[in-house]
């Protein structure tokens, strides 16, 4: 048995992330959903409570499995940005004149999408097939759209390790990471240089 010689996870921001002018997107899977409900529970909660993301700047959709994520984020990206657009208030229809003052509901286009989701190996090659493509999927919507997708999808080689990891481990939640880095890199996104 060894000892601990790290601190498992990320280390906190240089400064404290306010997220309370961002609109973010969920994406869940309805496959192991006894699971993935717990994981989104934690993301939800620590988007609001600890970010201060508002509640109805949160817009949450779901799929049947994995693979259905990436489409699910792009379509989401994409539609969020064409209603913006539409409502935009300038002759060239740019969101960029949507309402994103601290702590009010927006309207514009997503700041980040968060996809969850679990996937556990079974006997065959399957579990290889669905983790390379939705792993290269997602990188490849926020590549493309611009948008950060954060990557919430646990691959698990059995049910015990699904549950340890869905659940906190020695006081560790991979959601909690999810959720501070899609405030993190959607506030990135918005910066100014």
């Amino acid at each position: 048995m060894s000892e601990k010689t790290f601190e498992k996870g990320v280390s906190a921001p240089p400064k404290k992330l306010d997220g309370s002018g961002l609109r973010i997107a969920i994406v869940h899977t309805r496959w192991n959903y006894t699971l993935v409900g717990k994981l989104y529970d934690c993301v939800y909660e620590t988007l609001t409570k600890k970010y201060g993301v508002l509640a109805e700047n949160i817009v949450t959709d779901t799929v049947s499995g994995s693979y259905e994520l990436p489409m699910a984020a792009k379509q989401l990206i994409d539609l969020s940005k064409a209603q913006a657009t539409a409502t935009a208030s300038d002759l060239l229809g740019s969101p960029a004149l949507q309402s994103k003052t601290l702590g009010t509901k927006n309207t514009g286009p997503f700041d980040a999408v968060i996809c969850i989701g679990i996937v556990i190996k079974g006997g065959t090659a399957h579990f290889e097939y669905i983790c390379d493509a939705v792993t290269h999927g997602i990188m490849r919507v926020q590549l493309d759209t611009g948008v950060p997708v954060m990557f919430g999808v646990l691959t698990c080689y059995n049910d015990e390790q699904a549950i340890a990891r869905s659940s906190t481990e020695e006081g560790f939640h991979h959601a909690e990471e999810w959720a501070a880095g899609a405030v993190e890199q959607a506030l990135r996104k918005n910066r100014v240089l």
